[in-house]
């Protein structure tokens, strides 16, 4: 029991965090509450699906994964300046236009791949690590655990560590931190701040969509009527519970989550049935310890 609770935990808080790390970096750069995070999620799971073998395109599943992501990077931006932009420096009208974004879209894959489940495929075990044995199915600790969830892990580490590093110690990446702490300063220095708000909500809307795309590869698919809502609640609860604006807190923050709801799936009968209330269970206690949540001190970027 421990076992399955370490390793499905670990798998689980990697692929929540990647989807929050999304919410909360175009947060912490433009201070932009994007209620439409959760489309891009599902998004990116119905692009996958578009351009895999079971779709139009038929591609190979590691091109599908990469150009479901630079796709739904390019509805970002578009989604970006046509509804985002024009209301910049008014949250509460981004929050209702970025929801009513969110329910165009699910209305839209409602209407293209109606209410049932479509079935997202599994990630095949390339040759090369089949000749060293390994098979769909690997057995660690004691605990089999499926080739496409080892790679969910290993994707989502492998993203957090780029993007840390792209945050500290690229150009562009000091820019985004500069905008994050004083948008009027930045701007007196020459930066683009509408240019890095487009990049920013490019790589949030393609993080999220890696995370749609490996959570609908390592369950039923994916449906429209649930795949937005969902992992929006997910975001906004594990960046509440991280430290709204803070990377590092939010990465964390998934991992906690991660492993709560194993812990409850696995060590609780029927425990399957509360799990959705988990993350929101966690974020309250911690809030009311820790009213900035766990890495907040103030709004602003963190790594």
């Amino acid at each position: 029991m421990i076992e399955e609770i370490i390793i499905y935990g670990a798998i689980s808080g990697a692929v929540y965090a990647l989807l929050a790390v999304g919410f909360t970096l175009i947060f912490g750069v433009a201070r932009v509450i994007n209620l439409a995070h959760g489309s891009f999620f599902m998004l990116g799971a119905y692009m996958f699906f578009v351009f895999g073998p079971l779709g139009f395109f038929q591609l190979g599943l590691f091109p599908a994964l990469v150009f479901s992501a630079i796709f739904v990077a390019v509805v970002s931006n578009i989604v970006y300046r046509l509804t985002i932009h024009p209301v910049i420096d008014q949250e509460l009208a981004i929050m209702v236009v970025t929801v009513c974004v969110a329910l165009i879209f699910q209305q839209l894959m409602l209407q293209i791949f109606g209410p049932v489940n479509v079935p997202v495929p599994s990630f095949p075990v390339p040759l090369f690590l089949k000749e060293l044995g390994i098979r769909e199915s690997i057995i660690i600790l004691g605990v089999t655990v499926t080739y496409t969830r080892i790679l969910a892990l290993v994707v989502s580490l492998l993203l957090f560590a780029t993007l840390l590093v792209f945050i500290t110690q690229s150009k562009i990446g000091k820019a985004m931190k500069a905008i994050s702490q004083d948008r009027e300063a930045a701007m007196l220095m020459g930066i683009n701040t509408e240019r890095l708000y487009m990049l920013t909500m490019a790589i949030s809307a393609s993080l999220a969509a890696v995370a749609g795309i490996f959570i609908a590869a390592s369950t039923t698919g994916v449906a429209a009527s649930w795949m937005w809502l969902h992992p929006l609640a997910m975001s906004f609860a594990i960046v509440i519970l991280g430290g709204l604006g803070s990377i590092k807190g939010t990465i964390i923050g998934g991992f906690i989550v991660g492993y709560a709801e194993e812990a409850v799936a696995i060590s609780i009968p029927e425990g399957g049935a509360i799990v959705p209330v988990v993350p929101f269970t966690v974020m309250v206690l911690v809030l009311l310890l820790r009213p900035k949540g766990l890495f907040g001190k103030r709004i602003e970027m963190e790594e």
